[in-house]
């Protein structure tokens, strides 16, 4: 799926997976070595993330049900985790340094 900041008018991923029951959801990108740029993950119901055992940094868009940008983690990096974001109800797992390159701020409307 390709994931648009139409506020922006930019493409966060043109080539996003969506991740949307538990176990989906809890496994993310823990097989993966690398997300290259154009990648992401939308997962869904989600207010938080970890990065238990992740191989690499990520930067994280969460957005409301109404699919507005309601919390931004730039570059987590492996073992933390991001804050919990209570008016969350996804966030969108992108290559580190997409939040900045694509302008994404809060309040921004996201599509795909």
């Amino acid at each position: 799926m390709r994931i648009l900041n139409q506020t922006r008018n930019t493409v966060l991923a043109d080539n996003a997976i969506l991740a949307n029951t538990v176990i989906s959801g809890m496994v993310g990108l823990l097989k993966h070595r690398s997300l290259p740029d154009g990648e992401g993950m939308l997962i869904t119901p989600c207010r938080s993330i970890h990065m238990f055992f992740m191989k690499f940094a990520i930067d994280v868009v969460f957005i409301n049900r109404k699919n507005i940008v309601v919390g931004l983690v730039r570059n987590i990096q492996p073992f933390r985790i991001s804050p919990y974001f209570w008016r969350a109800s996804a966030g969108i797992e992108l290559p580190p340094g997409t939040i900045d390159k694509t302008k994404t701020q809060l309040g921004d409307q996201i599509n795909y």
